[in-house]
């Protein structure tokens, strides 16, 4: 996992990423990783779970164990929020 993380971390712009991670993953691990993403700052951001539903098409499992992930994971989700919007 190590050498995984220091991959990622050694990437410089988004169009590396995506050759990185196109390389990595297949496109359905990538459209769900994505989707679970989007669904977290949906959450964060106080939207409710039919709204996210429809905009993104997440099943009420995924927005759960995103939503648990917000409450009782590791604050990841919300570092990375904090960053992009100091960012902007």
């Amino acid at each position: 996992m190590d050498f995984l993380f220091r991959s990622i971390l050694s990437l410089k712009t988004v169009e590396e990423c995506y050759n990185f991670f196109e390389d990595l993953c297949t496109v359905p691990e990538l459209k769900a990783m994505s989707q679970r993403l989007v669904v977290a700052h949906m959450l964060s951001t106080k939207q409710v779970y039919s709204e996210i539903v429809a905009k993104t098409g997440a099943s009420t499992a995924t927005i759960s164990r995103v939503n648990r992930s917000l409450n009782y994971g590791c604050e990841g989700y919300d570092m990375v929020f904090k960053r992009l919007e100091e960012k902007e």
